[in-house]
């Protein structure tokens, strides 16, 4: 069955979203915020049902899950969306002629915005929040995995922005199965842009066979270079929080990069990680001193394989590296280019690191897990791109819009 009716009816309504007020999107946010809460047991009671479909093993099980709490923080999000300036209608250039033509470039929606995710009922909300607040329309398809949770979230939604008589088209939640994402990816008459937020696999697959111009978000296969300069205590905390805050999440670390000359200190910066049972594949050098110091059955000799993957699990490797070149060559050879990280004390290894990695967030001294538009200050994010067209790096309110020129003439022709 086609689905044209769907993009075309989008596609009219995100035209009528220009007219709408600032002060309307945000109070429709903030009754969006209190509507989730209120709303909790039932959506906690539809994501149950796509959870028991999903084993607890599985890394995407966490991102699925859903609790009282983050439905409050996902509540949080949409009132801190709220409460930021438009995007809109900025000047960005003005200019005027000789002839007394007066040129203005203003920032303006991309129009309407398609996103394609798997388990993540929370973007779901944030998609719908940064979009609107952009004046921006969304299709949304969203995997079968979080099936259920999707069509509540939708529904909460429609509810409230009925109550302030909008087109409920601004918001399409497509069918969970595959013939609606072919659908998306050549709706080239009525989608702007499609982002795509999951795996690897995903996102190759949508650039692979889009016709629709898409921004590449989500993948991150993230590395901390442990200098020789590094302070050790630092490395601890950051390595350990990097790692394990939330292992599913795309700005988690992957690979632990650390200098010859530290390697004595391998064991104290691992230990905290045997706590919460990660599996290490070390390389040769760095097994050898791990031996006798990390669990047995939980360290294994690394191979090919565990460079250059993104885990999402309690899983991580080790790479020994004799100076910072071979670190960023390391680095260069396997990043994803989301998220790097360094941890020294050498001024001139930190701006080396800065200047040499290409990443959309490059940290010094600090854990990746900060990659994140809230923690940005951006309020919620779309995603995390990590390409170089449009937009880089959490992806929010500015980077869903783009500009036009506005010319005011009084009678011109051009000879």
């Amino acid at each position: 069955m086609s689905l044209d009716h769907i993009f075309r009816d989008v596609a009219q309504a995100s035209r009528k979203l220009a007219l709408v007020e600032e002060a309307t999107v945000n109070s429709l946010l903030k009754d969006l915020a209190q509507a989730a809460v209120d709303n909790t047991e039932f959506i906690l009671k539809e994501n149950a049902r796509d959870l028991a479909r999903m084993p607890e093993s599985d890394p995407k099980y966490d991102r699925l899950k859903l609790t009282e709490q983050r439905i409050r923080d996902i509540a949080g999000d949409l009132v801190n969306v709220s409460d930021l300036p438009s995007p809109l209608g900025r000047i960005l250039d003005r200019r005027k002629h000789e002839n007394g033509l007066e040129l203005t470039k203003i920032s303006v929606p991309l129009g309407v915005v398609g996103i394609i995710y798997e388990a993540r009922p929370n973007v779901t909300f944030d998609v719908f929040s940064l979009c609107i607040k952009s004046g921006n329309a969304c299709v949304l398809k969203g995997g079968s995995d979080a099936e259920y949770s999707n069509i509540a979230i939708v529904k909460i939604i429609r509810e409230v922005t009925r109550k302030y008589n909008l087109d409920e088209n601004i918001l399409a939640l497509l069918p969970a199965d595959r013939e609606a994402t072919a659908a998306l990816l050549n709706a080239v008459d009525y989608v702007d842009i499609i982002i795509p937020r999951g795996s690897q696999n995903l996102i190759n697959y949508v650039r692979n066979n889009a016709k629709v111009p898409v921004i590449e978000t989500g993948a991150g296969i993230v590395h901390t270079y442990i200098d020789k300069s590094a302070d050790l205590e630092k490395a601890v905390h950051i390595v350990h929080n990097a790692k394990t805050r939330r292992v599913s999440v795309c700005n988690a670390l992957d690979c632990l990069v650390i200098h010859r000359d530290r390697l004595s200190d391998l064991p104290s910066i691992t230990e905290p990680l045997s706590e919460k049972n990660v599996q290490i594949f070390a390389d040769q050098p760095a097994l050898d001193v791990l031996r006798g110091h990390y669990p047995a059955e939980l360290l294994q000799l690394a191979d090919d394989s565990h460079y250059g993957t993104e885990f999402l699990d309690y899983k991580m490797s080790v790479k020994t590296v004799n100076d910072i070149d071979e670190a960023l060559d390391h680095i260069s050879r396997y990043s994803s280019k989301h998220s790097e990280a360094i941890v020294a004390e050498d001024a001139e290894a930190i701006e080396k690191f800065f200047k040499s990695v290409d990443a959309s967030s490059v940290y010094a001294n600090a854990s990746t897990a900060f990659t994140d538009g809230a923690q940005f200050g951006l309020g919620a994010e779309i995603g995390i791109s990590t390409q170089k067209l449009h937009a880089r790096g959490p992806m929010a309110l500015e980077e869903l819009t783009s500009y036009k020129w506005i010319i005011r003439g009084n009678g011109q022709t051009r000879p």
